[in-house]
């Protein structure tokens, strides 16, 4: 695109080029630091979406060959599918899309590493260029498949429980092992196409066998491990192409990517080694908890009604539950007629509330539930024991007082929301199946606890209802 500019100008190019990349990198920083608050997310992505948009116009005059057609082409096909996922994708489903972004980072990455080896002879890249294509075609490829078996457990035509091969561990182990065996002979012998191609299929095997074993419990682990790949990926495929915007935005994604996911497993109290190399939990539909002797208290709608509408502190707990009746609007509707009332109302969000990080925020917010109202865990907690009624909406392992009581449970010392303090709690649920850790809820069994069954948003509508005949 250089070629079109005037001769004295085209000297200039190659600084102010780097120049508008920093600029770019400004806004990413700028962007990602925004979503770190709810209030300030939206502007945060728009930010780093102009910067991005920065970075390609510009990556334009920074390539000797530009096929405009492809170009041009991949702007109108993406745009197409951008819009119709825009509209059709509903909120219940933004962890199987988040997946899919991954999965296609990934994948680009590792086509562009392979795209960039085959334009030149294989002697004319140096060692630090094809170790660089075969970190990126290694990285990008296990998260292409590991993130579309992500997608599969998340969908549910994967069984979200452990799928394993009898010591699948040093199965993964040895295939890693292998694989980077691989990238150093590949930089050594770039000529060899055996190599290159047994590479590209390690990764692709690697992918699927890292995914299958994980339980569906720690999916927003994996999420955010994958979001972390797809940008080392993207940033190995930077130092490929000689692209320092490319290197620091993946460098920026992969970091950012490990920072959640060290917070996921904290919020989790497990180990990344833990959820890569074991499981808990899985599918539990159609599971149904061994309740033994003890017995729940059941409860309607009008009973619920008054008790909230009396009530001087009332605070939400919401969970996948909530995503899958897409009940959100509905919840809303029902936290303004207690407002009305003179309640106050918060919502108290879980770090793994939902499939993935962020879900319930994404969706209060979509209901446009204000901003500060929502309350994560740490905020919220100490103010349980002075709460009169908390509504506990789809979620279930999160509220498990078994993780403070119950030493060998499988989330025993997993921080919680500590809805068990406050006077009274109703758990709005189908049944009494238990949650993803598939282990009973002793909560449902506490003398303070009610249990609303029925559909959440049917749920909400009759107390919803209930509410507005008290008036």
């Amino acid at each position: 695109m250089s070629q079109f500019l005037p001769e004295f100008l085209q000297s200039y190019i190659p600084n102010t080029i780097q120049l508008v990349y920093l600029v770019a990198t400004g806004f990413f920083i700028v962007g990602i630091k925004r979503l770190g608050s709810p209030a300030t997310a939206r502007n945060g992505n728009q930010l780093a979406s102009f910067g991005m948009l920065l970075g390609v116009i510009i990556t334009l005059f920074d390539q000797e060959i530009v096929s405009f057609e492809f170009i041009i082409a991949g702007v109108v096909i993406g745009s197409l599918l951008g819009a119709i996922a825009a509209k059709k994708v509903q909120m219940t489903a933004m962890p199987e899309m988040v997946a899919v972004f991954n999965g296609f980072g990934g994948g680009a990455s590792a086509l562009v590493a392979w795209g960039e080896f085959t334009r030149f002879a294989p002697d004319l890249f140096d060692t630090q260029s094809l170790v660089t294509t075969g970190l990126s075609i290694l990285i990008g490829s296990i998260t292409f498949t590991g993130s579309f078996v992500a997608f599969g457990k998340l969908k549910g035509f994967i069984n979200g429980g452990r799928i394993a091969l009898p010591g699948q561990n040093y199965i993964n182990l040895t295939l890693s092992f292998a694989a980077l065996i691989l990238v150093g002979w590949f930089a050594y012998d770039p000529g060899s196409e055996i190599i290159f191609w047994s590479l590209f299929a390690l990764a692709l095997i690697i992918g699927l066998f890292t995914v299958l074993p994980i339980g569906g419990a720690d999916m927003p682990v994996v999420i955010s491990l994958l979001n972390s790949y797809s940008g080392i990926a993207a940033s190995m495929a930077g130092f490929v192409l000689g692209n320092n915007l490319l290197i620091i935005s993946g460098a920026l994604v992969g970091a950012a990517g490990l920072i959640l996911t060290n917070i996921m497993c904290k919020a989790m109290n497990r180990t990344l080694a833990s959820v890569l190399f074991s499981s808990f939990g899985g599918d539990s539909a159609g599971a149904v908890a061994d309740t033994g002797d003890r017995s729940v208290q059941q409860t309607t709608a009008d009973d619920v009604a008054i008790q909230c509408s009396y009530a001087k502190k009332v605070v939400i707990a919401p969970g996948y539950g909530l995503a899958v009746a897409q009940a959100q609007h509905v919840l809303k509707e029902v936290a303004s007629l207690l407002e009305d009332k003179g309640v106050t109302v918060k919502y108290g969000i879980h770090p793994v509330a939902g499939r993935m990080p962020g879900h319930m925020n994404v969706l209060l917010a979509e209901a446009d539930v204000p901003y500060d109202q929502l309350y994560d865990m740490d905020q919220i907690n100490p103010e349980f024991s002075s709460t009169d009624v908390v509504l506990i909406i789809g979620a279930n392992d999160v509220v498990n007082p078994a993780a403070k009581t119950t030493v060998g449970s499988p989330i025993y010392g997993m921080p919680i929301l500590n809805v068990d303090e406050a006077k009274r709690t109703i758990v709005f649920k189908r049944s009494m199946s238990p949650g993803y850790a598939g282990i009973d809820n002793d909560l449902f069994y506490d003398d303070k606890n009610q249990m609303f069954f029925g559909d959440a948003k049917k749920s909400l509508q009759e107390l919803a209802a209930a509410i507005k005949e008290l008036d």
